[in-house]
């Protein structure tokens, strides 16, 4: 086991997620399945790829198409929220029959018919989101804040809207919407690729930042649209536009509903959901688009907050509205205003509807996730064994993507054949993760522990790093293949005992556990820390918790400053990545969910916020940002270092130059992985 060239092995291969395949979709018969994948474990730029019978066929290769220019700003805006780090075809879009594909490299837009080579086709500015229609025979796209439509056939390119004022534009997604909301786009087709649903974002009530490039000073700042929690949102409406131009707006009450939580366009028409500032109302509205006027639904309520599911609302074939519904603990699936599933069984996604059969993802077990189908025969569990599970389907074809502990596989099932696979290229770590699961406390948290390969037991006492997340963005404590695993494993083969929780608010366990947090983000999942640090130590009695350190990235961050901060009878030295340090400067959707608005709650705010107990700093703290970071802005960890040294406290700041919020430069992430030991071996010595 070669530890030592871990930290260069995962920045290379990017926490070991290039060469894995992704963004499927089946063809109608499911005899093609399309995907992206880069070549190889340190291949950086994504390619598109066909399964075709039993050959997996290249594509596209970008560096075929010609050199291109940069990518557009909207563009690396856009991949930034939804974590994309790749370069080359990152996306692309395909008509109903997965005969053409419409992408854009580097701002130019190209289609492909399948058989045939790619085609550039003429637009008029640099491509942003280019979606091509259900039939195949157009591709409505974004430039220069315009969103615009050029025929296949004919090259015609024709302008759906745009405006003269610069902080309007069309067609894409608003920070907080793909940032908080899980809506990454801004216009849709019609089934009959005849229309377009298309969003109109004003910018002009949001504050603005700036976000300079120290390392660079000959750089002007960037400047950000951001809206933090307590100062205004943008400004969004929703367009039904016909080929030639003619629109009309979609009405609902903005003012009483202003985020527009999810779009689409079915069979039946229109469908949205808008929800209230304080997100403790939803509702589902059918939309004519013709006339704009909208039907409600359905409409949902919750004293805390309502939970955007993702997928959700659908409607099956027939027109039953698809929803979910907080039931006790229970998250359950809601066809035509009836559960369909039992409780204790907690819908995660909905990916598919298809006829009146609804494919989605649920777990009963916190550290699983399996794919589930519900049709006319009933409940279905399509995914078998421990681990992450999801998939699409065609019919009687299944292409199931299973993530366990063993690695992830990609299997495409069809009736009646044998099981096919589709290869991942993803580099085999150098460190295999030795994993206890454990239960601790009464709510039985669930929890990992890594122990180095060489450990014996009563041999020695270990210092412990506690490695959560903690925040309801993400589960850690999953029994899956996954980079902070192998991250963890590093660290206990230099040492350590390694402990990571899935305390209160983390998903996975229902309405009632996620709610735990509303108003207090901190107390509850840092006594949950303490409590699975203890049932660790009564498992492994050679844990040292006379020298326990704790590191984290964003809401992990946030939790393991807090922890030195607030609990150094416990926690002895601490890494907050990007933490969040003051809540009031992160944005509305995201905060104002747990804690309420600021002006309403500035207690809340107070209490949750580290930079407020500075002063309290007894032990080694470091923290890390990137300046470049436009979601949790570098400004989070300058002033809580302010704040410490006003108050006297030494600690440390690494700042990484030119970094986002998942910094991806191989020798600055391999650096920083090699500081954080260095700073948690010296600061743990005893």
């Amino acid at each position: 086991m070669d530890a030592n060239g871990f930290p260069a092995q995962s920045a290379r291969t990017r926490r070991f997620t290039l060469g894995v395949p992704r963004a499927f979709s089946l063809s109608p018969a499911g005899d093609r399945v399309l995907f992206l994948r880069t070549r190889g474990p340190e291949d950086r730029t994504s390619c598109l790829w066909m399964l075709d019978g039993d050959e997996e066929r290249l594509l596209v290769a970008p560096e075929d198409l010609g050199p291109g220019g940069p990518v557009p700003d909207e563009e690396r805006i856009r991949r930034e929220r939804a974590r994309e780090s790749a370069a080359g075809v990152v996306a692309y879009s395909a008509d109903s029959d997965r005969n053409v594909i419409a992408f854009a490299v580097s701002g130019d837009l190209w289609v492909l018919e399948v058989g045939s080579r790619p085609r550039p086709v003429a637009t008029a500015g640099p491509v942003v989101d280019p979606r091509l229609d259900p039939t195949g025979s157009r591709v409505a796209y974004v430039t220069g804040g315009a969103i615009r439509v050029v025929e296949l056939a004919d090259g015609n390119d024709r302008l759906l809207a745009a405006d003269p004022d610069p902080d309007v534009s069309w067609g894409l997604a608003e920070h907080v919407a793909s940032e908080s909301m899980g809506r990454f786009r801004g216009h849709w087709w019609s089934p009959d690729g005849t229309r377009l649903l298309v969003t109109r974002v004003d910018l002009g009530p949001v504050q603005r930042w700036w976000i300079a490039d120290p390392a660079n000073p000959a750089s002007p700042p960037r400047e950000i649209a951001y809206p933090a929690a307590g100062t205004p949102n943008a400004l969004v409406s929703l367009h039904a536009f016909a080929l030639t131009g003619e629109s009309v707006e979609l009405e609902w009450d903005r003012t009483a509903y202003e985020y527009l939580a999810s779009v689409g366009w079915d069979a039946h028409g229109p469908l949205l959901s808008v929800q209230s500032r304080d997100q403790r109302t939803l509702q589902v509205l059918a939309a004519d688009p013709d006339t704009g006027r909208t039907t409600l639904l359905h409409e949902q309520t919750d004293p805390a907050w309502i939970e955007l599911i993702p997928g959700t609302p659908a409607r099956t074939a027939a027109g039953k509205v698809i929803h979910t519904e907080d039931s006790g603990s229970t998250r359950r699936l809601i066809i035509d205003g009836e559960p369909v599933t039992p409780d204790g069984l907690q819908i995660r996604e909905i990916l598919q509807v298809t006829g009146d059969s609804v494919l989605f993802r649920a777990n009963d077990e916190p550290t699983e996730c399996h794919l589930w189908l519900i049709d006319e025969t009933g409940l279905h569990q399509l995914s078998e064994g421990p681990g992450s599970h999801t998939g699409v389907r065609v019919d009687d074809v299944l292409l199931l993507d299973s993530n366990t502990e063993a690695g992830r596989t990609f299997t495409v099932r069809r009736a009646g054949r044998p099981d096919q696979q589709i290869t991942s290229l993803r580099a085999e770590p150098v460190i295999s993760p030795r994993t206890t699961w454990l239960r601790a406390g009464e709510d039985e948290i669930r929890t990992a522990l890594l122990l180095p390969s060489w450990y014996q037991p009563g041999e020695r006492k270990l210092p412990v790093l506690m490695a959560p997340y903690g925040g309801s963005a993400m589960a850690l404590v999953m029994r899956v293949s996954a980079g902070w695993f192998y991250t963890a494993q590093w660290f206990a083969e230099s040492g350590f005992a390694v402990v990571i929780a899935d305390g209160r608010g983390t998903p996975g366990r229902g309405p009632v556990w996620d709610k735990t947090v509303f108003h207090d983000t901190l107390s509850g999942p840092l006594e949950d820390q303490v409590i699975a640090l203890q049932a660790a130590a009564a498992y492994c009695p050679d844990l040292d918790l006379d020298r326990v350190g704790i590191m984290g990235w964003s809401a992990g961050g946030t939790l393991a400053a807090a922890a030195v901060l607030r609990r150094p009878d416990v926690f002895h030295a601490a890494i907050a990545g990007a933490p969040v340090t003051d809540k009031r400067l992160y944005d509305t959707h995201w905060q104002e969910r747990y804690l309420g608005h600021p002006d309403e709650f500035p207690e809340v705010y107070d209490h949750t916020s580290p930079i407020n107990d500075a002063a309290k700093l007894v032990r080694p703290l470091l923290l890390v940002h990137g300046l470049a970071d436009d979601n949790v802005v570098a400004a989070h960890t300058l002033r809580l270092s302010s704040a410490l040294l006003a108050a006297g406290r030494p600690h440390q700041v690494l700042p990484l130059s030119g970094a986002t919020h998942r910094p991806t430069n191989t020798a600055a992430v391999e650096g920083m992985m090699r500081h954080q030991l260095h700073f948690l071996t010296e600061s743990l010595k005893g």
